[in-house]
């Protein structure tokens, strides 16, 4: 007797698909772009969710104090969307997310979950201290993305909560943002290393505020808490890959693979850091 085939659902409203959540026994996709491609030549096993087509879900919009990202929304949705300066490395990250049809596809929700060491969009968030607001059915919460990824395939989300959004709070001050990313070749290709900041500049021309994350060099992608501290205080201008020093990298702990030695990712992540700073664009 051929055994039944998993379930597969496609969510109609936010509340179902959280009381769906809560009762279990379910795994979310929404562009599928990495669901997918893990189970090539053996068949899926699991009752699938979709949540790709939840309106809550969608879209970009600036709040009070923050600007608000679905976690459906996707790849080519942040490239298509009016963002200010803030989010140009972030955007730059999207260009790096596949080719075209997973970035039409893949979402920026999907990418947190995924949470793969080299996920190209965490790296960029992080630089823009981003949030991830997680939903259930009994309660929305908040918690750092700093926090919420706690290693390879690991996150904080349980079973019963849904990633709903991606909050970025608005900067106090003009802002210059980038990332960068080194791999084999330059196109769809998984990173060695790759590196995002974000600084904002007061009217002074000094750094009021900096954050610099660095990702395939740790379980988890990091920021550089110490060079940071560095860069604040300082004028904003050329020069500024000179102030990175080996000491600001202790955060990252690169392994040896296929891709590359842990001595040449260490190497590189300060290579690819202070040529990420000295090519900051002008604050605006």
């Amino acid at each position: 007797m051929t055994a039944a085939a998993p379930a597969y659902e496609r969510a109609t409203s936010l509340a179902l698909a959280l009381d769906r959540l809560g009762a279990g026994g379910v795994t979310v996709i929404a562009g599928g772009t990495d669901y997918y491609p893990s189970r090539v030549g053996r068949p899926t096993d699991a009752a699938l969710l979709d949540i790709a087509d939840l309106p809550e879900l969608r879209g970009i919009t600036s709040e009070i104090d923050h600007w608000r990202i679905g976690a459906a929304a996707t790849w080519a949705d942040l490239l298509e969307a009016p963002l200010p300066p803030a989010f140009d490395g972030l955007r730059q990250a999207a260009r790096e997310v596949g080719g075209l049809q997973i970035q039409n596809a893949g979402t920026i929700g999907g990418n947190l979950c995924n949470a793969s060491p080299a996920a190209d969009g965490i790296p960029a968030l992080l630089a823009l201290d981003a949030t991830v607001e997680l939903r259930s059915s009994a309660a929305t919460t908040t918690i750092p993305l700093s926090s919420f990824i706690l290693g390879p395939r690991r996150t904080r989300r349980t079973p019963d909560q849904l990633v709903t959004a991606v909050l970025v709070p608005h900067p106090r001050h003009r802002v210059t943002s980038r990332f960068v990313k080194l791999g084999a070749r330059r196109y769809l290709v998984i990173s060695i290393v790759m590196a995002s900041a974000c600084l904002e500049v007061n009217d002074a021309g000094k750094i009021t505020a900096a954050r610099v994350a660095v990702g395939a060099c740790s379980p988890v992608a990091r920021r550089l808490p110490t060079l940071e501290e560095r860069l604040v205080g300082t004028p904003f201008g050329t020069g500024l890959g000179g102030l990175v020093a080996h000491d600001h990298l202790a955060p990252l702990s690169p392994i040896d693979d296929v891709r590359a030695s842990r001595a040449y990712r260490l190497d590189a992540a300060r290579t690819v850091v202070a040529r990420l700073l000295d090519d900051l664009p002008t604050p605006r």
